[in-house]
């Protein structure tokens, strides 16, 4: 059987829509250009009391704190971000940008023309997770949501979303403030259903990139649990992972556990197969081309002594390049089919391998826009605060902007959102900190993580839009 590909309904009924967005042709071939970051020109830190800073922290005490609050209070599921795409839209538009709502779903657009220039796009996610929050904050989530497959569930911010929103808003307020300063057009976003990597390519699809205008660069960023408070990395080329769920459905014959000789036992068969498929990152891949294939779940059987005539396997697979992505998906299909006929199944019976449509394509930090925004915060933090950090294999949808035929530079980097002092005393007792996702995480410092990415948004937007130099 050929591989087959399950379609964006077939994937959301089957799988409750895990990591997909939408599918795109690669047109990224250049590797990781570390040394374009690492030769920038060596920078200091600004003044303390520079007045951008202090701008910042004023607006936090007056409007951004009770903001964070209530973001983090009320969260949303994906696709159900109704008053929290609404209550962006009216603090948006209450500082005077165009908004349009409505965009993919319930996504939101803001805009503001400022003459000639670049266009900078900067996202922010809206979306929360099914999670019954664990913090001590004052203003934890107690909210409980119904999710597009009408299941209900306690709703919590645990990826930090609620920062995000909350720093565009106070980047759209220091950009507007200061448009005396910078000549271009900005954009501004609030995506929906990152959680479960739909919301990117569901606006692309409503015309994002031509009912608006048109960026030259693409900016996002994400507070970490895992990066100290008061301080920003990044990672220049592939810094997060192509994403793709993939299902083997393993047929056999069933029968009497006490006969297997009568039988074709598909456990049997589906245990051959994830063994044989770790092969393929372990002796088929480079060792310098990363990939993983993890099978998270098996589903087989009814009871002890029955042999069942079915399994069904569940994989996550992660890769970078396009090239790796296909090798290792046209290895599982082949892997599934040779154990089968090794073990005397005919053609008929082999395991059918579909690949689930659309999918979260690796994030691609472009090497010069990367070297041009670092360069812009460290003008503000200092070299220090702002370090180049390893690419992980986790997904991000935001990866979806760049890859249109527009091949829009991108840059996303990574703020910290637990004080170093906590961090140090879940090392001190041997404990790994809450992470992302976690009902125990809200980040414990949620000013700095939220003013430092203001600081940093707005530091290389500036840079971006800069009036040109007379002469």
């Amino acid at each position: 059987m050929k591989r087959q590909f399950l379609s964006a309904v077939a994937a959301l009924a089957l799988m409750g829509c895990t990591q997909p967005t939408a599918d795109a042709p690669s047109d990224v071939t250049a590797p990781t250009d570390a040394a374009a970051v690492e030769t920038a020109p060596p920078v200091v830190r600004a003044p303390g009391d520079d007045a951008l800073r202090a701008s910042i922290a004023m607006d936090y005490t007056d409007n951004l704190q009770a903001l964070y609050e209530h973001f983090h209070a009320n969260p949303e599921l994906s696709l159900m971000e109704v008053e929290t795409a609404a209550r962006l839209a009216a603090e948006l538009r209450a500082l005077g940008y165009e908004v349009t709502e409505g965009v993919g779903g319930t996504g939101l657009v803001a805009v503001l023309p400022n003459g000639e220039g670049p266009t900078v796009m900067m996202r922010a996610d809206m979306d929360a997770l099914p999670l019954e929050e664990h913090t001590d904050v004052a203003y934890a989530s107690t909210v409980t949501g119904i999710d597009r497959r009408g299941l209900e569930s306690h709703v919590m911010h645990a990826c930090a979303h609620d920062t995000h929103m909350t720093a565009l808003v106070g980047t759209a307020r220091q950009m507007m403030e200061r448009r005396d300063d910078w000549s271009g057009t900005l954009v501004l976003i609030g995506q929906p259903a990152e959680e479960i990597g739909l919301g990117a390519g569901m606006m692309i699809e409503d015309g994002l990139f031509e009912r608006f205008p048109l960026p030259d660069y693409n900016l996002s960023f994400h507070t970490f649990s895992g990066i100290p408070s008061g301080h920003i990395t990044f990672a220049p080329g592939y810094a997060m992972a192509n994403v793709d769920s993939v299902d083997i459905s393993v047929h056999g014959r069933g029968g009497h556990g006490a006969y297997p000789h009568a039988t074709k036992d598909p456990v049997y068969l589906s245990a051959q197969i994830i063994v044989a498929l770790q092969s393929l990152v372990s002796r088929e891949l480079s060792p310098l081309d990363p990939g993983v294939i993890t099978v998270g779940a098996i589903h087989a059987g009814t009871k002890h002594n029955i042999i069942s005539d079915g399994a069904h396997l569940q994989l996550t697979v992660r890769s970078y390049t396009d090239e790796v992505r296909e090798q290792l998906l046209t290895g599982i299909e082949r892997i599934a089919h040779a154990q089968a006929a090794s073990y005397g199944l005919t053609p008929e019976e082999y395991p059918d391998v579909e690949v689930e449509l659309p999918y979260t394509p690796a994030m691609y930090n472009d090497p010069n826009l990367t070297a041009r925004a670092v360069s812009a915060m460290r003008a503000r933090f200092g070299n220090g605060a702002v370090t180049e950090a390893d690419p992980v294999m986790g997904g991000e949808d935001f990866a979806q902007y760049h890859r249109t035929e527009a091949a829009i530079p991108s840059f996303m980097f990574w703020v910290g959102g637990t004080t170093q002092e906590r961090l140090d005393d879940y090392a001190a007792r041997g404990v790994a900190a809450p992470s992302n996702h976690s009902p125990l995480f809200a980040p414990d410092d949620p000013q700095t993580s939220i003013t430092m990415a203001i600081e940093a948004s707005t530091a290389v937007a500036m840079d971006l839009l800069a009036k040109p130099t007379e002469g």
